[in-house]
């Protein structure tokens, strides 16, 4: 039982609680806030397996 099981009711659940506990004016707010840090964690993933590509590379032409 992971976090892919959740569901769409589990997902409105969720949100529902969230209105509740943050109010309305700050969930755009919280939203942008972790819209940008997934987009900051997926970009510097890409980096660190590009960097891990092209170490690979040098070290097997050595």
């Amino acid at each position: 039982m992971g976090l892919g099981s959740i569901g769409i009711p589990g997902l409105i659940l969720i949100l529902i609680i969230a209105l509740i506990v943050f109010g309305p004016s700050k969930l755009p707010e919280i939203g942008k806030a972790v819209g940008s840090s997934l987009k900051e964690f997926k970009n510097a993933t890409k980096e660190i397996g590009s960097d891990d590509s092209g170490k690979n590379n040098e070290s097997s032409n050595k």
